[in-house]
């Protein structure tokens, strides 16, 4: 049955049998959805392997900066163990293996039943192992991911090569722009297979809003800059050719393409780890805590869970070496935990600090004029500009709106120095962030001025600003910072008072990339700091 009309029908039957699609039971298995999931991704409910009790490196997280580590740690002959919390999704021409947001389902977030994304509108769903974790902290929410290949399967693919200058300002000499410059981003980008959207994919129908928005930009004199992404654009023209389901040329990608459309991890880093031999891959393995033993070893409590949140074991295992790359949050959490609790007891005081957004702000306005089209996802270029803070905007789709409906959409990037610090409440045991309330506004206030120029100048028909739409920075998805390096690590991730013990992902970067999108820098400096950590 097309899922569609499935959710017609059920929602039928559900009424009158009394039952709530979106009940607590449904989420481990005795109600209608788990069934559903089942039938459309089995793959996902296969038995769990589970993890050796001892590796000489354990990997936690599979995103960006565990996957590079866990790649190179296995090309040096290093066994390695790589423990994912979400699931190990497949990738197929014409099977719905994710869901989208327009009309999302479980498979698109962590454990939670509703959701309010860039539109402001609240959606609902039942509760499931999906891949977009939403952690909501008092001031702001932070979007990340739960699979396999971490944001690789739920980022908007652009990546992007920061103004030297910039970075500069950011690093301060710790990190050389020059040397991943000319070594560790072309590394990346091969890796990645990295390039910018070709013309017949630009001049498509679906992509009719990066036209527009182009057009606009160029009447406010803005020159547009072609954008790197990491889609692969022979699968977006089956799209467009009718062999294989619609995804990223009908507005999907921050819940997953099911068709494979994005260069994911699972394709390249994490693929070539596992044909090593020597690096398993772990999904369903939730990290809840760690700890250095007397004798040097790190220990490292899991919890294994099946993806409706059944619990299904807990265990500790041990390592010689010991590799974060949970995301900033997860990372972040996992230090100032063991710090506050003395299982790491030599974590320095910077563990926790130099959290910031990146500058992520989302942003709309009208069109100059109805061009039709779809929500083609890949975003086809940038343009930047100082209005009071280094901002760049970049051309953008709208989640969950695959049809045109008189709105372009932008990503604003902010260069903003606000930053925020992770503390621990040892009554709850949680981990929290504090970030102020106004802590979006200097990035609020940069985007705006760009975006109000180009809807000015080009004669865009409609202003979002009155209703409240034209901007949003309650959220950010390029969590950065709370271990950063040469602070609370030396310049090469490795922690400082904790010999083994090294930080590869996103919490490693002082709180922005520079005005642009942050995966190509996290990946170029895991490149850089795991060839130094295991040159030495």
């Amino acid at each position: 049955m097309d899922r569609r009309a499935f959710f017609k029908t059920a929602g039928i039957a559900a009424a009158s049998l009394g039952v709530g699609l979106s009940s607590r039971a449904v989420a481990h298995g005795d109600g209608p959805w788990a069934t559903l999931f089942r039938g459309w991704v089995p793959e996902i409910f296969a038995p769990l392997p589970d993890p050796p009790d001892h590796t000489a490196a354990i990997v936690i997280g599979s995103g960006f900066g565990g996957a590079i580590s866990a790649l190179r740690l296995a090309e040096a002959g290093v066994a390695t163990t790589v423990l994912e919390r979400g699931s190990q999704w497949p990738n197929d021409p014409w099977r719905e293996i994710f869901t989208g947001d327009d009309l999302p389902d479980g498979r698109g977030f962590w454990h939670r039943t509703s959701f309010t994304g860039v539109t402001k509108v609240p959606v609902f769903f039942e509760d499931f192992g999906g891949v977009l974790d939403c952690t909501e902290f008092g001031n702001i929410d932070v979007w990340r991911a739960a699979a396999v290949g971490g944001g690789s399967i739920i980022f908007t693919g652009a990546m992007v090569e920061p103004e030297k200058r910039h970075f500069d300002s950011v690093f301060r000499g710790v990190v050389s722009f020059d040397e991943l410059h000319n070594t560790y981003y072309p590394r990346v980008r091969q890796m990645l297979r990295l390039s910018t959207m070709p013309a017949d994919i630009y001049g498509s129908d679906p992509f009719a809003h990066s036209r527009a928005w182009d057009d606009q930009a160029r009447r406010a004199g803005y020159q547009p800059q072609p954008v790197e992404s990491i889609f692969n654009w022979d699968v977006i023209r089956s799209e467009l050719a009718g062999t294989s389901r619609k995804s990223a040329t009908a507005s999907r990608s921050n819940l997953g393409n099911s068709n494979g459309a994005k260069f994911d991890l699972n394709q390249n880093y994490l693929r070539l780890a596992r044909e090593t031999g020597k690096a398993g891959v772990f999904p369903g393995h939730r990290v809840d805590a760690i700890a250095q033993e007397p004798g040097g070893r790190y220990s490292v409590s899991i919890t294994k869970i099946g993806p409706t949140g059944d619990v299904q074991r807990t265990r500790t295992l041990t390592c010689d070496r010991l590799f974060l790359g949970a995301g900033s949050i997860g990372t972040s959490e996992l230090l100032v935990r063991a710090r506050a609790t003395g299982a790491l007891p030599n974590l320095n005081e910077h563990i926790g600090e130099g959290w910031g957004t990146n500058g992520d702000v989302g942003l709309a306005r009208g069109v100059t004029s109805f061009g039709g089209g779809t929500g083609g996802v890949p975003c086809a270029s940038k343009i930047t500009d100082d209005p009071g803070l280094p901002t760049t905007l970049e051309n953008w789709f709208i989640p969950g709106l695959p049809v045109d409906v008189g709105a372009l959409a932008s990503l604003g990037i902010v260069l903003d120095s606000t930053r925020a610090r992770f503390g621990y409440d040892p009554r709850t045991g949680r981990v929290g962030l504090d970030w102020p309330a106004n802590g979006n506004d200097a990035a609020l206030e940069a985007t705006r001025v760009m975006n109000d120029r180009v809807q000015q100048r080009s004669g865009s028909m409609f202003d979002y600003k009155p209703i409240g739409y034209d901007a949003n920075a309650r959220f950010t998805a390029h969590p950065l910072g709370g271990a950063v390096l040469g602070l609370a690590t030396d310049a090469y991730g490795r922690v400082h008072g904790h010999p083994g013990l090294f930080v590869m992902d996103g919490a490693a970067i002082p709180g922005s990339t520079a005005a642009v999108n942050p995966s190509l820098t996290i990946s170029a400096i895991a490149e850089r700091n795991i060839e130094a950590i295991l040159r030495s």
